[in-house]
């Protein structure tokens, strides 16, 4: 299967790295310290999420505002513990696009997005975070942002995502999806293709479109 756009959007967490040690030891300390069960707390999707649907949630409303500084500044501090890893084929695949034809769109905050990319040496011109958005994740407002910040028509970016609300985001925007199983089994992603990871998957650039394709 080939797969034609003049733009890529990629979410990060799961798509471009993984983070998932560093979120389940910030996510349950914030969870102690503001008294919120394990049940409670099992009941609550985190992945793919912002994390001010998150907190909005689990605690009363007075008190989400400082409940999301808490957990951004856990998050952003557990950034040099070794919380965050390059998924495989990300670096060689995102080698491949030219700089003005990528973004990175995010539900973390941008502080957050930041921290995360640049531990791993990644360095979007085009970042969408959670700050720039008045609703994220399935809503496709960040993806249509992205693809208006990039110059793109909608229909002509392809979506990377590893969460089902993002899939469902970039649906939503009138885009082609890549499921990746990172974090998610197959049969619970719909998407126009599904593949394991980055590294299944090979660009080339012919002229002003980026050629998708899986590798044999």
């Amino acid at each position: 299967m080939k797969i034609s756009a003049e733009a890529l959007l990629f979410d990060n967490d799961g798509t471009l790295v993984s983070s998932l040690d560093s979120v389940h030891r910030c996510w349950t300390r914030w969870a102690e310290e503001f008294g919120i069960t394990a049940e409670e707390f099992a009941r609550v999707e985190l992945h793919g999420r912002p994390a001010v649907e998150i907190a909005a949630d689990l605690l009363p409303a007075d008190v989400v505002p400082r409940a999301l500084a808490r957990i951004e500044q856990l998050e952003v501090e557990d950034v040099p513990n070794g919380g965050v890893l390059l998924l495989p084929g990300t670096r060689a695949f995102l080698d491949a696009l030219p700089a003005d034809r990528w973004a990175v769109v995010t539900s973390a905050t941008r502080r957050l997005a930041e921290a995360r990319l640049e531990a791993v040496g990644i360095l979007p011109k085009t970042l969408v975070a959670a700050d720039d958005v008045t609703r994220g994740k399935p809503d496709p407002e960040p993806y249509l942002l992205a693809a208006r910040e990039l110059g793109i028509d909608p229909a002509r970016c392809v979506v990377f995502e590893d969460a089902p609300a993002g899939l469902r985001a970039g649906r939503a925007a009138g885009m082609t999806t890549v499921a990746l199983t990172t974090t998610h089994q197959a049969h619970e992603l719909d998407a126009d293709l599904v593949v394991e990871n980055l590294s299944a998957l090979s660009a080339l650039v012919i002229g002003g479109n980026v050629e998708i394709s899986v590798r044999s």
